[in-house]
């Protein structure tokens, strides 16, 4: 009798997580180990719940009795704050999905590569801020990385069977975000409520709201560089408001190898899941003939300074990208809260970057979490003291 496949999500309550779940729900012979989730308790109760999860965890240690209330009578052990995410990811499991948004993603996603488990990465900001560690320490375990982001997904499927050395570019799609239409004068008065509703994918507020500035493609840039081990100068953004073509790989005899399909983040999740098979998903089957055409821009760099920062960022190596993510969050929280306007969030970390450059620390490869943890907080505290002293403009 085959042994049910052991599993454990990390950002269950997250949209990923939720789409995860559906997908399993359709299936059979698993067993789910750990799910973690953010504030929201009693989902991740619930889901633990339906799931018959080993244990769950809410990030913030004071839910503790909310999360403990909630799995009252259930058998599902309760636990809190990140170093029982960090515990929770170092139970044997064959397969975890790290979908935690932002940095807190890292040290639960390196704990899983320890244990031998295959990580599903929905979280990119591993790859930025620590790319090779992660890749190391994969390697060093004998696991396996999977990528999930809709467009890595797309390259890695494009990519197999085929050697690297005749990748001669890749090609990143985006959709352009909520604002890709506004003229370009007016998006320093853009507000909350304008960058968080997304044309063509349901995602969270904050990767929504990164959509729209486009820090979410810049981190896909440089996690694409990371993981596939190419060149920045191999790697190309262009705007495709469909959202059907989630990334294309171009070879060097002239060939483009796309990977096509509905805007739906299931199709990602369940190559993942299933690697190496492919399985039935409950996904949109295309009608070309009802889609009529698809469309294709460059992008404006003035309209999306974050593009140029990528490419700044990956010129620079070391631990520039964790630098660049850690003020990323910062300026995003400042623009949430309504401190500073939405261009002013590239200007935020244009100057992080700047007022770190001539540390030491930023050029030298991260060799451990504690490495990357240093500079994370320092980039932090510096975009926090800079965001002090601009004036909102609108």
């Amino acid at each position: 009798m085959t042994k049910p496949r052991r599993i454990s999500i990390f950002g269950v309550t997250g949209s990923i997580g939720e789409s995860t779940v559906d997908l399993l729900q359709r299936t059979q012979g698993y067993q789910v180990v750990a799910l973690s989730g953010g504030r929201n308790v009693a989902r991740l109760a619930e889901l633990a719940r339906t799931l018959r999860a080993e244990v769950a965890v809410v990030a913030d240690a004071a839910l503790l009795p909310d999360l403990r209330a909630a799995l009252a009578g259930s058998g599902v052990e309760a636990a809190a704050g990140p170093d029982a995410i960090i515990e929770a990811a170092l139970r044997p499991t064959d397969w975890v999905m790290s979908a935690i948004v932002g940095a807190a993603g890292l040290a639960p996603g390196l704990a899983a590569l320890t244990t031998g488990a295959t990580l599903a990465l929905a979280n990119k900001e591993s790859l930025v801020t620590a790319g090779p560690l992660m890749l190391a320490t994969a390697a060093q375990h004998g696991t396996r990385i999977l990528p999930v982001d809709s467009e890595h997904s797309a390259i890695f499927q494009a990519l197999a069977g085929e050697d690297m050395t005749a990748v001669e570019r890749i090609i990143l799609t985006a959709s352009g975000g909520a604002l890709r239409d506004w003229p370009l004068e007016k998006l320093s008065s853009a507000t909350l409520q304008d960058a968080s509703a997304h044309p063509n994918w349901a995602m969270g507020q904050r990767i929504t709201i990164d959509s729209a500035s486009m820090f979410n493609k810049a981190l896909e840039v440089i996690e694409a560089k990371e993981f596939f081990g190419v060149m920045p100068s191999q790697i190309e953004v262009i705007i495709h408001p469909e959202s059907i073509i989630h990334s294309a790989v171009g070879f060097h005899d002239g060939a483009v190898m796309a990977h096509l399909g509905a805007p739906d983040m299931r199709h990602a999740i369940g190559y993942a899941l299933n690697w190496p098979a492919r399985a039935p998903l409950p996904v949109a089957r295309l009608n070309f003939a009802a889609l009529g055409k698809l469309t294709f821009r460059a992008p404006d760099l003035a309209r999306y300074p974050a593009l140029r920062l990528a490419q700044e960022v990956m010129q620079a190596g070391g631990m520039a990208g964790a630098v660049f993510n850690a003020a990323k969050e910062v300026a995003l929280d400042q623009f949430i809260a309504g401190q500073i306007g939405f261009m002013q969030m590239a200007h935020l970390v244009n100057a992080t970057l700047g007022r770190l450059s001539a540390d030491p620390q930023l050029g030298k490869v991260a060799s451990s979490l504690d490495d990357v943890l240093a500079i994370d907080h320092l980039a932090r505290v510096t975009a926090r003291e800079l965001a002090a002293g601009l004036t909102k403009t609108a």
